[in-house]
């Protein structure tokens, strides 16, 4: 299988090389305009020149069987774009775009195309969240904390908070019937964001603060007088009285506590199969990160 990775930047080297580096089968390409960037990340992985590509004319003329895009967000419809017409399978780093209407041209274009694109919400299959959608559900909090960093809003919630989003809109256990949005911006900048969703027996509430003294990721889930609490990703706290704590193994890679090792396997196992992945639902996580700046002022 033919599989471009177009992008090489800190996402692309830390999370999703070292996983498609390693699995049966796969001829990766490269494709970024740096060309400094593509000869140190191919020699770190043993890129042979010919998959190798500064254009991305180069790297669809390989007859590429799947793509992966972690380029900025500010090029992401053009690339996913062109992906798309060519006829490409595309998995997109989260999000689509930056513009809510560029997120729905995109959808709209794959489904017109009948083309596989997926958005990489890795949250979703993560081992810690993905536990707690098995359990009791009537409060979940969730947290993602930054130190010294606000940030301009439509870039903080879109590339950013909208894990959060993401998360809470997996693990809410029923229709939400009400929305409500809270933050702090100043000159120009977001300092926090809460979003609160709500539903027959159950609240679910994210935040984000740029500005918390500390760079973490916590999420709990509570009901029927248990808790489960997962702490950065990697340690899972069952409460039912008293506490009880699962690590995260020594040998575990860190790509596959993050789910991003899921990912990229069902994306690809999905390609191979011949089985059509849709957008949709992803779209409906990039509606809310707008209703979000439109509900703070920011749109």
């Amino acid at each position: 299988m033919k599989v471009g990775c177009i992008g090489l930047g800190d996402i692309a080297q830390k999370a999703y090389l070292p996983v498609l580096t390693t699995l049966p089968g796969v001829e990766l390409h490269l494709q970024t305009r740096t060309p400094a960037t593509l000869a140190s990340v191919a020699a770190a992985h043993r890129i042979p020149a010919a998959q190798c590509h500064t254009d991305l004319d180069s790297l669809l003329a390989q007859g590429l069987d799947a793509a992966f895009v972690h380029a900025p967000t500010a090029v992401h419809p053009e690339i996913t774009g062109r992906l798309l017409e060519a006829g490409v399978p595309t998995y997109v780093d989260k999000p689509l775009a930056y513009e809510l209407a560029e997120s729905e041209r995109l959808v709209e274009l794959a489904e017109a195309r009948g083309v596989t694109l997926a958005v990489g919400f890795n949250r979703r299959v993560a081992p810690g969240y993905a536990q707690c959608a098995e359990h009791p559900r009537d409060l979940i909090l969730m947290q993602k904390n930054r130190v010294g960093l606000p940030e301009e809003p439509r870039a903080m919630v879109l590339d950013d908070f909208i894990h959060v989003v993401d998360t809470l809109r997996f693990l809410v256990p029923g229709p939400v019937e009400s929305t409500v949005v809270r933050g702090s911006v100043r000159d120009g900048l977001m300092h926090h964001v809460v979003l609160q969703l709500s539903g027959d027996g159950f609240t679910a509430i994210g935040a984000m603060n740029r500005l918390s003294g500390s760079t973490e990721e916590r999420l709990e889930v509570s009901g029927q007088d248990s808790k489960r609490e997962v702490v950065n990703l990697a340690e899972v706290i069952d409460h039912k009285g008293r506490p009880s704590l699962r690590r995260r193994g020594d040998w575990v890679p860190v790509a596959r506590q993050r789910g991003i090792e899921q990912s990229v396997v069902s994306f690809l196992d999905a390609v191979g199969a011949g089985k059509l992945l849709s957008a949709r639902d992803a779209l409906q996580t990039h509606e809310l990160c707008e209703r979000i700046l439109r509900d703070l002022d920011c749109a």
